[in-house]
């Protein structure tokens, strides 16, 4: 006769572990721009990541943060020199990446438990290297995730603690019901407070039947009007971009996914576009964002500007922007005849006249350029500025760390306006 023992179930520490924070936490591993492999001299950038670099990933951040109980994270880090002790370890960072791949956040082939090197059979040295270097990707539910969270954070620091979606209905008709209301006054749209208007009448007459309305009873509704918005941003992926020690393109990657998050859930009639600058330039879809890397490219501005153009006359909306974002000087240019001329030693007289040549075409368009540089040079500065006073936008010089706040605020203090 068969026989079931039960025992008392103790649970297992990686079911423990908030996974959206684990999640959070790998943000900067998991949109890797290329920064950390310049640092260790590999010139070429592989947007695919390995199994053995999302475990040690893992375990950084699990001895960074309290995302496992602290007096079990002590215990495992002190056998770490104990081969059992280190296959505990890698026993819950695997778990933890099982975890992932089950909710939908990553794909790729689930880990396999290896047992410690003493218990290893011979001649399978070579499986556990190829196991190492499996491939993993993200998935569109994490860079979905990753949009949220910072744009949730950048809220945080405007003072805005919460969002949510607005009603459908009303942004598409471009008005968003709410506000104070205030006495009617001569030319305002007659968007008529019923409940304040008869209100007024009965505190001046009484409670009387009819109620006679006089012209100062009249109260309206003060609403906020949502102008539609095309957007392209222009994001610099030249080789600046992870030089002087300093990542500065992750963080606009991170800035781009919350801008598409907020306009995807906040104000869906707008749109948005994404356009990469570097020896030429490309449009690439929101989708593919996240696995993006800088390159040992040049920063060809104009060509980057001259594809914005073109994909703006195609939009229908009220208002028409560029967000460029960059931190270098523009070091390139096509050519009529389709070479690329690359100068990368101060501002080139051809360079700086061409590309100042596009921003004027831009305005001519109606299309607005707001500059976000993410550097200090005076030299820069100067052109930075010419292009601001020429399409009559706005530029902020800004770090990777307050990029977010400048680029939110500056999206949304152009969305709305007050109407009575």
């Amino acid at each position: 006769m068969k026989y079931i023992r039960y025992s008392r179930y103790t649970g297992e520490p990686a079911g423990d572990v908030d996974l959206q924070e684990l999640l959070k936490r790998l943000g900067d591993f998991l949109l890797q721009s290329g920064f950390e492999s310049q640092s260790y001299g590999v010139s070429e950038m592989d947007p695919e990541q390995t199994m053995e670099a999302l475990r040690q990933a893992i375990l950084r951040a699990l001895q960074e943060g309290d995302l496992v109980p602290e007096d079990l994270l002590e215990e495992l880090t002190a056998q770490n020199a104990d081969p059992a002790g280190q296959q505990q370890l890698r026993d819950l960072v695997d778990r933890l990446i099982q975890r992932l791949m089950e909710e939908g956040y990553l794909q790729g082939d689930l880990p396999q438990v290896t047992p410690p090197p003493d218990k290893m059979a011979r001649g399978s040295v070579g499986s556990e290297r190829d196991a190492q270097n499996t491939r993993f990707e993200i998935t569109d539910k994490t860079i979905d995730f990753l949009g949220f969270r910072t744009l949730k954070d950048l809220l945080g620091s405007l003072g805005k603690s919460s969002f949510g979606r607005h009603d459908t209905r009303e942004l598409a008709t471009g008005i968003e019901s709410g506000g104070a209301s205030r006495p009617y006054e001569f030319g305002d749209t007659l968007n008529l407070d019923v409940s304040g208007t008869l209100f007024n009448a009965v505190r001046r007459e009484g409670a009387k039947v009819p109620i006679e309305l006089d012209y100062p009873d009249l109260m309206v509704h003060q609403c906020e009007y949502h102008s539609s918005c095309a957007t392209v941003m222009m994001l610099d992926c030249s080789h600046s971009m992870i030089l002087y020690g300093e990542d500065r393109f992750t963080p606009a990657k991170r800035v781009a996914l919350a801008l598409s998050h907020l306009i995807r859930t906040q104000f869906p009639g707008d749109s948005l576009h994404l356009v990469l600058f570097h020896d030429s330039a490309e449009e690439v879809p929101l989708a593919e964002l996240a696995r993006v890397q800088v390159g040992p490219y040049y920063t060809n501005t104009r060509e980057g500007l001259r594809l914005a153009q073109r994909i703006l006359a195609r939009q229908k909306k009220d208002m028409r922007q560029i967000v460029m974002i960059t931190d270098g000087k523009p070091s390139a240019l096509t050519l009529e005849d389709g070479r690329i001329y690359k100068n990368a030693f101060g501002l080139d007289p051809l360079v700086v006249t061409q590309t100042l040549e596009e921003v004027a075409k831009c305005r001519k368009a109606g299309i607005l350029i707001n500059t976000f540089m993410l550097a200090s040079d005076y030299n820069l500065v100067h052109f930075v500025q010419k292009v601001a006073e020429i399409c009559r936008g706005k530029a902020y010089f800004t770090t990777p760390y307050t990029l977010g706040q400048y680029l939110l605020m500056d999206y949304m203090s152009k969305k709305t306006r007050h109407i009575h």
